[in-house]
């Protein structure tokens, strides 16, 4: 529209100017080649319309495509909006279903966490450590040996109490097992939040709280005429056995001049699991007479076997000669047979008539 509007201005000031054109000179040459340039300036507007109308006709098409476009465009971009939220959404929802499985899992952590620091005052305490340990050689012997074999919370004839007594054949005997182990002192000795002086004392505490240990056994469990010439020290954490056995050799050694066996919980599987071997072997030697009964009757019943294994022999032996006696005699009267079949009734009779019988052949 501002197009035609500037046409129509311009074709008005040229009129104006041959207007004035004519006002100035007034002659009929000049009035021609007005009027010529009024036709030009005619042809000029129609021009100018026509292509007005063109472009118009171009920008209406181009806004109806770009409108179209625009459009298109906009539906993408909401396709890839909602699709994107989608997306999005299930991440969030995801995440949120991770998150609640971190807090179930922290929760099972701080529980764990719980039940660890209960475990720690558990052993702190000497009352409910030597129950752990009664606890723990009580799940190992039950499990292990047979139930005749062992006694737990055991009371000797002089009121001595121990933990736990294995009843083994001759020449072992009664074997005593104690399961109170000091803890102490262990605790402290590998607690690096304390100094070096205090963890040494320490060190030197659970050596001596070990020796002491070793000497109370050795003095109440080794009882002699009522048990074995040995006890065992339980130590209940795998830990403390082999930190004993790699820095403390001293111990080891006065152990066995003291004869109390260290044992944790895997070498008492080892110690159970031979004891219950030797259990076994002796309730197969006392069944030996049974098995010596057993096979002399057996011996007896293959001598029979035997005595009428050649009666039946002789037997068949005979069954065979009589079968072999059979055989000729048929044979002979099937001969005697063809025989006669070939004699001549009007001759005379054939030589082999006067055969032996079948009695002077056999």
């Amino acid at each position: 529209m501002e197009i035609i509007t500037l046409i129509v201005i311009c074709i008005l000031a040229g009129l104006v100017l041959l207007q004035l054109a004519i006002a100035l000179h007034g002659n009929a040459q000049q009035s021609t080649r007005l009027e010529m340039l009024t036709r030009g300036l005619d042809s000029l507007t129609e021009q100018t319309d026509a292509r007005a109308r063109k472009s118009e006709e171009v920008v209406e098409k181009l806004v109806a495509v770009n409108n179209q476009r625009l459009e298109q465009i906009g539906e993408k971009v909401e396709q890839r909006l909602e699709h994107g939220f989608d997306k999005t959404s299930k991440v969030f929802q995801d995440v949120l279903k991770r998150l609640v499985e971190i807090d179930k899992a922290q929760e099972k952590i701080a529980e764990l966490s719980g039940n660890v620091v209960s475990l720690k005052e558990i052993l702190s305490d000497k009352r409910s450590r030597g129950a752990f340990g009664e606890v723990q050689l009580s799940a190992l012997i039950s499990n292990m040996m047979p139930e005749n074999s062992y006694s737990l919370q055991h009371t000797f004839d002089n009121g001595v109490r121990a933990d736990c007594v294995l009843f083994l054949p001759e020449p072992t005997g009664t074997v005593c097992i104690d399961s109170k182990f000091p803890l102490e002192s262990y605790q402290r000795m590998t607690d690096l939040d304390l100094g070096d002086a205090d963890r040494a004392a320490a060190e030197r505490q659970f050596r001596q709280d070990i020796k002491k240990h070793i000497k109370d056994i050795a003095s109440k469990y080794i009882l002699p005429g009522q048990t074995s010439d040995g006890a065992m020290m339980f130590i209940p954490a795998e830990a403390i056995f082999a930190e004993i056995h790699s820095h403390y050799p001293d111990l080891v050694e006065d152990a066995q001049h003291a004869r109390v066996w260290l044992v944790s919980p895997t070498t008492m599987m080892a110690v159970l699991t031979t004891a219950r071997a030797v259990l076994k072997d002796a309730a197969t030697r006392q069944q030996v007479h049974i098995i010596q009964e057993h096979l002399s009757v057996l011996a007896q019943d293959f001598g029979r076997f035997q005595t009428r294994m050649d009666k039946l022999a002789a037997h068949i032996s005979q069954a065979h000669d009589d079968v072999g006696q059979v055989k000729i005699s048929a044979q002979k009267i099937s001969s005697r047979f063809e025989k006669i079949e070939k004699v001549d009734l009007a001759g005379e009779p054939p030589d082999a008539l006067d055969e032996p019988a079948d009695d002077e052949l056999i």
